[in-house]
């Protein structure tokens, strides 16, 4: 099939391109024609986020959006910013003290899956082809080794590669120009980050992975507008950097999460547990007790920011939002940074198709460089550096200095070279981390919260979790690190078991949720993640 432009995956970043390439179309009444592919079942169906929103990328984009029934309903009433000191007692930072970056009066709480589900709507409003279901594969090259395109997955193989009865070849999308959206780590990003050498002269992209619940609480505990973020307790017993957050939504509901830094040195750290006993905090649990909890997901994040965002623009397309790392770690938000980079890259795909060119080098970098996007990410460089060299406190407190008073006197850039996964200690080090059992009404076990992930996978298909090498996780991991896989991953896909009364490693395929931490995690790089068949994996309908 033949397309002007194609979109891999139809989040905020996907969508936004599509809608901005239509626009722009209409404008110089050009023909086009542009298609999305998504690997869930429906737009919106692998969005995991009830998330606190900035609306700026959206002004530009429908400057009517309330006319048009975007589903901003819950505007940001009250603004929290919480020192947890341990697991009783906690301190409410002063306003004054508050990094800008963390202020939220003016954003909105929004279902961000509703949100890309409406943009969907737009976008096919506009005249854009929107395929859900049809995973992304494989890139297409032309004999010149510039992006042409990409295959979508076949379907119906067995666990071993086999046709079965149901089988359907991929499809091969050819386009003019191919924009990837795919979220963070996403595989075909890697691969055109390596195949374009696009990270060249760059630190190390750095990540953390987000776990979320959605709840719905009693009506007295429910304050709509109500946004709270946590630093401190639990992370700070194994000195690990992260942050916790509940947002209260619309209809009684509210999504409570935490945010681990995988940078972190303690092996016998589980941030699932982590998560679940700090909802036992009373900032949290005040909220929580008497509720009922609705959904669970988890999904990884690349927060490197300025200085671990590579080239994104390449012989045939270019990498937007968190495929790239757009999002604003200083902030905690990547959805209007991931909208303006979609729109960004539509507008300089726009301007060589209308030159009549195809695979070419857009010229997004000048785009981004005159844009906020590019002045946003450059005021808060240093804010990732400035935690991980010097922890929670000094680096939140120098980050609000920054911002605050020195913006412009800051010149220079914190650097953070060293990867996430070199910085696992072996366990030698540690000791044991006790983490209490669950108690079934604020804190749960993995399989219950992976049923509430709406995860679906075959049982008779190909495993999408590959290992490089099948004995590094036994014979090297085992002893030094006790295979951290066991407890870095928040669905309990992998295990060591006796076997013959040897240990051995199990992967469970069928829990994934996609998070694509043990891409980021593993000390060796041996487990790579790819797309499943059909997608597979969670839908968060109510998220």
């Amino acid at each position: 099939m033949e397309f002007d432009v194609v979109i891999v995956g139809a989040g905020p970043a996907g969508l936004a391109a599509a809608c901005r390439l239509m626009q722009l179309a209409n404008e110089n009444e050009q023909a086009l024609s542009v298609c999305v592919v998504e690997k869930g079942a429906e737009v919106g169906a692998h969005i995991l986020s009830g998330a606190v929103f900035e609306h700026k990328a959206l002004d530009e984009l429908f400057p009517d959006w309330e006319r048009m029934d975007a589903p901003l309903h819950t505007a940001v009433t009250d603004d929290k910013l919480c020192y947890l000191t341990n697991k009783f007692n906690h301190l409410i930072m002063d306003e004054s003290f508050m990094p800008d970056s963390m202020k939220n009066i003016g954003n909105f709480v929004i279902s961000l899956g509703n949100f890309c589900r409406w943009l969907g709507q737009q976008a096919e409003q506009l005249g854009v082809e929107i395929y859900p279901g049809f995973p992304a594969s494989e890139i297409l090259y032309n004999e010149q080794g510039m992006v042409c395109g990409v295959a979508t997955q076949d379907m119906g193989r067995d666990k071993n590669g086999e046709p079965k009865a149901t089988f359907e070849p991929g499809i091969e999308l050819h386009a003019k120009y191919t924009l990837f959206a795919e979220g963070a780590r996403g595989h075909l990003g890697k691969e055109l980050i390596k195949q374009f050498h696009l990270d060249h002269g760059k630190q190390p992209q750095h990540y953390a992975l987000g776990i979320k619940e959605l709840w719905e609480i009693p009506a007295e505990n429910h304050q709509p507008g109500l946004v709270i973020h946590g630093v401190g307790w639990p992370l700070s017993e194994s000195h690990s950097h992260g942050g916790s957050f509940l947002y209260h939504m619309e209809n009684n509901q509210v999504v409570v999460g935490l945010i681990t830094d995988l940078n972190y040195k303690n092996p016998y750290l589980s941030p699932y547990d982590e998560f679940q006993r700090m909802k036992h905090h009373p900032v949290f649990s005040r909220y929580l007790v008497g509720g009922n909890r609705i959904a669970y997901g988890a999904r990884a994040i690349a927060k490197g920011g300025l200085s671990s965002l590579p080239r994104q623009q390449f012989p045939g397309g270019v990498l937007l939002g968190c495929d790239a790392g757009t999002l604003n770690m200083a902030k905690i938000k990547g959805s209007h940074t991931a909208m303006k980079s979609g729109m960004l890259a539509a507008e300089a795909v726009f301007e060589e198709l209308k030159q009549g060119l195809s695979h070419t080098t857009p010229g997004y970098d000048r785009l981004f460089l005159d844009s906020w996007l590019y002045q946003e990410l450059h005021e808060s460089r240093n804010f990732g550096a400035e935690v991980h060299k010097f922890g929670t406190l000094v680096g939140g407190a120098l980050a609000t200095i920054e911002q605050k008073w020195l913006k412009k006197l800051f010149k220079w850039t914190l650097k953070d070279k060293r990867a996430d996964h070199e910085c696992l200690e072996p366990l030698a080090k540690h000791t044991p981390i006790p983490y209490p059992k669950p108690d079934g009404i604020l804190s749960f076990d993995k399989p219950s919260s992976v049923y509430l992930s709406g995860t679906q996978h075959e049982e008779n298909q190909p495993c999408h979790l590959k290992l490089a090498d099948s004995d590094i996780p036994i014979k090297v991991h085992l002893e030094t690190f006790g295979e951290p896989s066991q407890r870095y991953c928040p669905a309990g896909v992998y295990e060591v078991i006796e076997l013959e009364g040897k240990p051995t490693f199990q992967i469970n395929a069928a829990n994934c949720v996609h998070c694509k931490t043990c891409d980021i995690k593993d000390p060796s790089q041996n487990i790579t993640w790819t797309t499943p068949e059909g997608g597979g994996g969670p839908s968060y309908p109510n998220m």
